[in-house]
Order: C-alpha cells, then sequence, then structure tokens
C-alpha cells in the first residue's frame, strides 16, 4: 500500500510567522505532528510520504503514485483542504481524511472516501481492520479517549526537520478548565490523560537522535493541567535528561494563569528549560471573564500574575477576546492598558467566535444570534460567526484600534523593554536563543536593513537596541526576535485591514 500524507497549506496568521521565517531562512513554524502521528500508527510495510504545503508544493505525480491519500487539517486550513480533496477526486485518488476540522464540521465534507475521526488511537485501526477486509466504510467515529500509551513516537524520518522553527511533542491531552468559547474539551475531554515520564523522554531522544537541537514546543492546551504529577515525575526526569544531553532544547508550552500560584513548579519549568508559556488571558474584565467560564483568572491581580511567571525565566504570550456580551466600550482602551503594563510582547488579540462544538455556539445557537458565515479558524480576521451584543461596526472599529495601536512601533519597542525588567532567565539556556547562532546571523543582519533602515518605525527600533544594550545587554537576541516577530504581526494586521476596507 502506497500513502501521501498531505497537511495543508497555513494561511497568513498571527501564528503563521510567515513574515518572520524569511529572517531565518526557514520554511515553517511547525511540523505536521498530528500527521506523523498516524503515520507511526500505519502498518510499518505501507509505503509513506509526507508532503507538508508549507514546505514543499504539491504535484499531480504525489497523488497518482498513492493508493490513498490521507489529509489532517484544523479549521483555519479549511480552503487549503478543500482544493486537495478536489484534485484527488478528479485524479481518482481515494482520501482518508482526520483531525479538528473534520471532526468538528463532517458535513462539510461530502466529496472524502473515508472518514476517520475524533482520536485516531480508537478510529484508525477500526479503519485499518476494514480495510483489510475489503469493506472499509465512509465514517469512523469513537468518542472513547484513549490512553497516551497508545500514541506512538511521530515518523520524524518523514520530514526533513531544519525547514522548521521548533520541533513539537505532546505531554498530555484535555483541559480540566472549561471555558465556554473553547473546544478542547469537546474534542479531548476535561479529564486530562498524560503521557509517562519514560515515554516523553523516549519522544525527546528520539529528536534528539535525529539531530534536532533548539526549541521544542509541548502542544498542550494546559501543560498544567495535573501538577502533581509533573512535579513529581515528568520536570525531574527532563531536568535529568537535559543535563545529560548538555541542555540541548528549550520548551515552549501553553498553561493557565494559575502557574503562577505555584513558584515549585515555575522553578522546576525554568530549570527544566521552559522559556516561553502561552496563557488565556483574555479579558481584564471580571464580567467577561465569568461569562466565558474562565474562572480561574478572577479575583487575581492578572498583570502581577504575568510577571511572576516572567520573573521565573518564562516569557508570557497571551491571548485575548473582545466581543463577549458583558464587554462595553470601554474594554477596548483597557485591553490596550493591560497588555502594554503587562509587558506581554506576543499578544494575540481576537475578535469572540463560535467554533462548532463549544457551549458558546449552542448557547448562541439557541438565541437565534448564529450567522451562516463560518468560523474562520484564524484568531486575529475581522470575521465573525454571530451577532454580537455590542453594535458590530463599533466593535470591529475598536478590535481594530487594540492591534493597530500594540503593534505600531512606539507601543511594541515599549511593551519589548517593559518585559525585559521583569525576564530573569536561567543562564545555561541563554545561548539556545541567540541571534549570534549561525541560524539567526541572517536575521540579525536582515533585521537592521528591513527595520532599521526601511520601516517607518525605524527611529523606534533604534531606540530600543540602544536601551537594551545599555540595560539589558544579555537580552539584545531576544530584542531582534521580538522586532522581527513585530514586522510579521503588523503585516498580517496591515494585510486584515486592506481586506476588510476592501470588504466594505
Amino acid at each position: 500500500m502506497k500513502v501521501t500524507m498531505i497537511y495543508p497549506d497555513y494561511p497568513e496568521s498571527f501564528w503563521s510567522f510567515e513574515h518572520a521565517l524569511s529572517f531565518i531562512g526557514k520554511k515553517s513554524a511547525h511540523p505536521p505532528l498530528g500527521l506523523l502521528t498516524v503515520a507511526a500508527l500505519l502498518p510499518d510495510e505501507w509505503e509513506k510520504k509526507v508532503i507538508d504545503l508549507n514546505v514543499n508544493k504539491l504535484k499531480e505525480q504525489d497523488i497518482k503514485w498513492a493508493d490513498y491519500v490521507f489529509i489532517s487539517a484544523m479549521v483555519i486550513q479549511r480552503d487549503s483542504v478543500k482544493e486537495i480533496i478536489k484534485w484527488c477526486k478528479s485524479l481518482g485518488v481515494k482520501t482518508v481524511v482526520g483531525g479538528p476540522l473534520f471532526t468538528m464540521e463532517p458535513e462539510e465534507f461530502k466529496d472524502v472516501d473515508h472518514m476517520v475521526l475524533n482520536e485516531a488511537e480508537i478510529t484508525l485501526p477500526e479503519f485499518l481492520d476494514d480495510l483489510s477486509k475489503g469493506t472499509p466504510k465512509h465514517i469512523y467515529n469513537n468518542t472513547e479517549k484513549p490512553g497516551l500509551e497508545k500514541t506512538p513516537v511521530p515518523r520524524w524520518d518523514l520530514i526533513n526537520m531544519n525547514d522548521y522553527v521548533t520541533m513539537s511533542i505532546q505531554y498530555s491531552r484535555g483541559c480540566p478548565f472549561d471555558c465556554e468559547f473553547c473546544d478542547i474539551t469537546s474534542l479531548f475531554g476535561r479529564e486530562q490523560r498524560l503521557k509517562t515520564k519514560a515515554k516523553m523522554l523516549d519522544e525527546l531522544e528520539a529528536i534528539y537522535e535525529r539531530g534536532w537541537r533548539g526549541s521544542v514546543f509541548i502542544v498542550d492546551d494546559n501543560f498544567i493541567g495535573n501538577k502533581g504529577k509533573l512535579k513529581r515525575e515528568v520536570l525531574p526526569g527532563i531536568i535529568e535528561w537535559m543535563e545529560i544531553h548538555d541542555y540541548p532544547f528549550i520548551f515552549i508550552t501553553e498553561a493557565s494563569i494559575n502557574l503562577a500560584d505555584d513558584e515549585e513548579l515555575m522553578d522546576m519549568m525554568r530549570k527544566a528549560g521552559f522559556v516561553n508559556v502561552f496563557v488565556g488571558i483574555e479579558t481584564p474584565d471580571e464580567e467577561s471573564l465569568k461569562e466565558c467560564n474562565k474562572y480561574a483568572n478572577i479575583n487575581r491581580n492578572l498583570v502581577s500574575s504575568v510577571k511572576k511567571i516572567q520573573n521565573y525565566g518564562m516569557e508570557v504570550s497571551g491571548g485575548f477576546i473582545v466581543g463577549f456580551d458583558s464587554d462595553t466600550t470601554s474594554i477596548f482602551d483597557r485591553q490596550i492598558k493591560f497588555i502594554q503594563e503587562s509587558g506581554i510582547v506576543t499578544a494575540m488579540v481576537g475578535l469572540l467566535n463560535a467554533p462548532k462544538g463549544t457551549r458558546l455556539y449552542e448557547r448562541l445557537k439557541n438565541e437565534n444570534r448564529l450567522l451562516s458565515k463560518q468560523f474562520s479558524g484564524n484568531n486575529t480576521d475581522y470575521s465573525l460567526n454571530f451577532v454580537p451584543k455590542m453594535n458590530r461596526q463599533t466593535l470591529i472599529n475598536g478590535y481594530k484600534k487594540i492591534v493597530t495601536t500594540i503593534y505600531d512601533p512606539p507601543r511594541y519597542y515599549e511593551r519589548i523593554l517593559e518585559f525585559f525588567k521583569e525576564f530573569k532567565p536561567e543562564k545555561k539556556y541563554r545561548h539556545k536563543t541567540s541571534v549570534f547562532h549561525f541560524v539567526y546571523l541572517k536575521a540579525f543582519f536582515k533585521a537592521m536593513f528591513y527595520l532599521g533602515v526601511l520601516e517607518k518605525g525605524r527611529q523606534h527600533y533604534w531606540k530600543m537596541l540602544l536601551k537594551t544594550l545599555a540595560k539589558y545587554p544579555r537580552y539584545l537576541p531576544d530584542a531582534i526576535i521580538f522586532a522581527v516577530y513585530g514586522f510579521h504581526f503588523r503585516r498580517v494586521f496591515d494585510n486584515d485591514n486592506a481586506q476588510l476596507s476592501s470588504a466594505e
């Protein structure tokens, strides 16, 4: 059996880092972890090739070579998926699809041959068994939540690691919280399932043996959902492994804000090599936090919590939302003020949307507020798939004000310096992110030209660099990297603004 496994194109977005990748000569931010894991679940004797459309172009012979084309995708990749399916159908090659997009929207893809939905450790073996008998069904859908001991090490040999900025591994699935707007609990449940320490170290060893050195994204939706096991087993294991291997990686992950309440956990994460954590802040407005069931964020000083995590050597990237029913027009200035004061450099602010499968979707459906427009999956475009309580144009104008303000060079570069005031990283990991590492030399000189000569805010760029050299010289590599990120974010929002204007 020959299979071509295709990861669809990821359009320009906040997290694509498309405009930053050219500075360091990389093609994509993250590898297709789910697809590589599925590849490891397929029979060893099958011939497999992986085509990541974010790295390589799909050719007709890639499809015609295969007996089956496998596709895994997220909602934001919907348009690319439809093109791939249409091409496969025209060439008479059967398709097998799975992943969050198809699990949440199976009715949208009537032309695929086989749907393997929910978690592949359960549904893929059922499909493979029927396929071996010559009786494969159209849909396989089992909501059972498998233990992660069934999850194999991804087939890293099927990609060129040098095409990517960071590698990815998974420690857990599920989240103990139940935010109204989030589809994680509907996809993976609230009871968090974890890999063992031994399995985590095997996964680290696998990418290490293939020569990877640098950043590793632990893709969990809430890495600290089970603090006890983390502190007893997993983090001590990672700390020891990192020391034995001379600290080859730095780690990025996602966590809830209550990380700030556990100094022991933060200290262990710093020692293990964690340098960045994405936190869903959502909003400084407590009524809106209650509305969306974000109770972990209530009754605390959110700015202080963010800075405490930064004190433990972890940059906080933040997620923010406007458009809650409780929001008033004051929320736009309040979001700007919070982001600037917190020193969250990478602040992803988006309009509230209601993905299928969420409690928000069901509530808005019952209130007859859903629109026919599909959720785009892009956290930072100007689309809304429901009727907000606030006047729609007022909401969009206010959102536009936030993103144009926080990524305008003066405000953005101010925020970098605010972050450096609080940032206290583990020194042994500093060289891992150094702009003077050969991978980042190109970024260093290209940034000097594009940001220091061509861009309109160049005087603010040089001011930020000079202040960094004077007050925080060891953070100069980080300053360059943040500056490059800012270039990307401004390009994304400029393009979104242009699309919005043309639509109007």
